[in-house]
């Protein structure tokens, strides 16, 4: 990028900012007067919603940031803040010059929290250098570390997965009835919404009761029956499923047979 912001006393720039929710939908926001189509996202006029302070530090800390706004926009609703739309949502903000379209951006991460206050908003970014303070050699376990279908695990998740309609939903115990699928197998799984309130959202299924699968997330009022999800197959990441029902031993993430701590701690005792 050739542009130079902000190295005149006038300057035809406004602040952009992208939201990319945890149910693929992505949103474009900016202080300037009229929307800004660039980068393949239309950004909406949002003067109301303003980022804080943005500051950039060349040590290994985290750079916090956070951005506020009233809940009369359009495109945030306080019902999708509510059901965890936003929440672990990935953030990019900088400026653009809405002449040009030239941008810049200056700051990346995710939001680590939402609260909501006097029909406002305000979400707390952590900056993507917050990955720097993470653990990145893996400790040791029995059961497998890896995600079921995701890296390290190598199995292709199609083979896993199936469409189906649910017959009923009960929001109160946050069960919903499938017809004919082996719902066993998908103990451990995940339950996508492909219509209905939920669209796009993701729940662990944490409990199997025949044709009812317990979830580990609520179901969304108007939940109605004849809606149709996606259902992925769960593992309970030992070794002896991976195994004999995935035949995918070579790929264990773990270390089933090393000797805890009690081995360790044990010592010779006279008889």
């Amino acid at each position: 990028m050739s542009r130079t912001f902000f190295s005149g006393a006038l300057d035809t720039a406004a602040h952009w900012w992208r939201v990319f929710r945890s149910d693929g939908i992505t949103l474009g926001f900016t202080t300037h007067d009229r929307d800004l189509w660039f980068g393949g996202i239309r950004h909406r006029a949002a003067p109301g919603m303003v980022p804080s302070a943005i500051r950039l530090t060349a040590g290994f800390e985290d750079d916090p940031s956070d951005i506020a706004g009233a809940l009369s926009h359009d495109a945030v609703r306080e019902e999708d803040l509510a059901s965890g739309r936003y929440d672990a949502a990935r953030i990019e903000t900088g400026v653009v010059d809405w002449q040009t379209g030239e941008t810049m951006t200056l700051y990346a991460g995710s939001i680590a929290a939402v609260t909501r206050e006097a029909g406002e908003f305000r979400g707390e970014l952590v900056s993507d250098k917050a990955r720097l303070a993470a653990d990145t050699v893996p400790l040791t376990s029995p059961s497998c570390r890896a995600r079921f279908c995701g890296p390290g695990c190598a199995l292709n998740p199609q083979f896993y997965e199936r469409r189906v309609r649910l017959v009923s939903a009960d929001p109160d115990s946050r069960t919903v009835t499938i017809a004919d699928a082996p719902s066993a197998l998908y103990l451990h799984g995940e339950l996508r919404w492909l219509g209905g309130p939920a669209t796009g959202l993701t729940a662990r299924i944490i409990g199997v009761d025949g044709n009812a699968l317990i979830l580990s997330e609520p179901v969304a009022q108007g939940t109605a029956p004849g809606m149709r999800v996606r259902l992925r197959e769960g593992c309970d990441k030992t070794i002896a499923t991976c195994s004999a029902r995935f035949g995918n031993a070579l790929n264990f993430q773990g270390e089933p047979f090393l000797p805890g701590n009690d081995m360790l701690a044990q010592y010779p005792v006279p008889r």
